[in-house]
């Protein structure tokens, strides 16, 4: 197990939920709207980043309550110790500012990545494919953070200096040649290593997904296209040579900030953004399984599954489950009612979840 004794205290419509006695497959059943992803995005929200809808703090507090919410949880590490204790939330007094917590102590969201590594996928990834290069270039770095919690920095320092570069280049005035030199070095440091760490997971995707049979996930081949150099030496004479060209665009045109994540199903050579709806899901899938395949072996890992299996006909249901089983990861699945899980249900912990309440069936 990963999480056990979690709280959510006035997050969105749980005043006070608690479950406890997990297991490796945990099960939330409940009508839409009950709030079973509620509890999804609270889990989401021990990882960096802003969760698995991307919402602002402020979306999260309960209406009922202050302004304030709170997420926690025990992490079994593994080792035989004792769990360690996670918890994120936002106080009332302090409005949209994030508070983390790792043993009763202040910490960075950032180092809760070198706890635990988090994958989800939700309904609303359906259209990862067909989203802007933005959108795919923040999936990458979510699914690079759960292997390597470094990029989390090397991904915050590169966007903050790209600020500034950007700010000097659509300055009325000429901009200090030895500051952009300065803010430029800061972005290649970061920029070579943000562009690294994507082109290792794709590599290592690739070799993951490579492994797996074609069926019954349609396997698709991962191509990670570089915005700029990735060498850092490179990049900083990339930035310095195309200073008039991104002046008069008052912006950076090369760098990470421009990188794409290109999809293909493999066998039929087609991007992913022109196969049917089904076969971009079941690529998805696979590329969600293999990676938390890749992040179980190095932390405590969870996989958030979003109404995944109503979608599945029983054999890829049967595979999903059999998959899951194999994983290592601490597996959370939402499903409106319990029969698509009844290849699983026996083994996991289950909840029914009704007007933001949890009750063990």
């Amino acid at each position: 197990m990963a999480l056990d004794r979690i709280t959510l205290s006035t997050f969105r419509n749980h005043v006070e939920t608690r479950l406890e006695d997990t297991r490796a497959i945990n099960l939330l059943v409940g009508e839409n709207g009950a709030g079973k992803t509620n509890v999804l995005e609270a889990l989401s929200l021990l990882a960096p980043g802003r969760g698995l809808r991307r919402a602002a703090l402020a979306d999260m507090a309960a209406q009922s309550a202050n302004g304030g919410f709170a997420v926690s949880a025990a992490l079994d590490t593994g080792d035989g110790g004792e769990a360690v204790k996670l918890g994120t939330g936002m106080q009332a007094d302090r409005p949209g500012r994030r508070i983390v917590q790792v043993n009763g102590a202040e910490a960075s969201a950032i180092s809760l990545a070198e706890w635990l590594a988090i994958g989800w996928l939700t309904p609303a990834m359906d259209r990862l494919f067909a989203e802007s290069a933005g959108v795919r270039r923040r999936y990458m770095d979510r699914l690079a953070v759960a292997i390597d919690p470094a990029h989390a920095r090397y991904a915050s320092r590169y966007e903050a200096a790209l600020r500034e570069r950007n700010k000097l280049l659509s300055d009325e005035r000429s901009p200090d040649p030895a500051w952009l030199d300065s803010i430029e070095a800061q972005m290649a440091a970061a920029g070579s290593q943000l562009g690294q760490g994507r082109a290792r997971l794709i590599g290592a995707l690739s070799q993951e997904l490579f492994a797996l049979p074609t069926q019954p996930f349609a396997r698709p081949a991962l191509t990670h296209v570089p915005g700029g150099a990735l060498e850092e030496e490179a990049l900083v004479d990339q930035l310095a040579s195309n200073r008039r060209r991104d002046r008069s665009a008052q912006r950076t045109l090369n760098g990470p900030h421009r990188d794409e994540l290109q999809v293909v199903m493999d066998g039929k050579a087609m991007p992913a953004a022109e196969c049917s709806t089904g076969e971009q899901k079941a690529m998805l899938i696979a590329i969600t399984l293999a990676h938390a395949g890749l992040a179980a072996r190095g932390r405590p890992s969870l996989l958030l599954l979003d109404e995944v299996a109503a979608h599945l006909d029983p054999v890829r249901r049967e595979a999903l489950f059999e998959r899951l089983r194999t994983s290592g990861t601490q597996v959370w699945l939402t499903g409106t009612e319990p029969g698509p899980f009844a290849g699983i249900i026996s083994e996991a912990a289950s909840w029914r979840v009704a007007d933001g309440a949890v009750e063990r069936f």
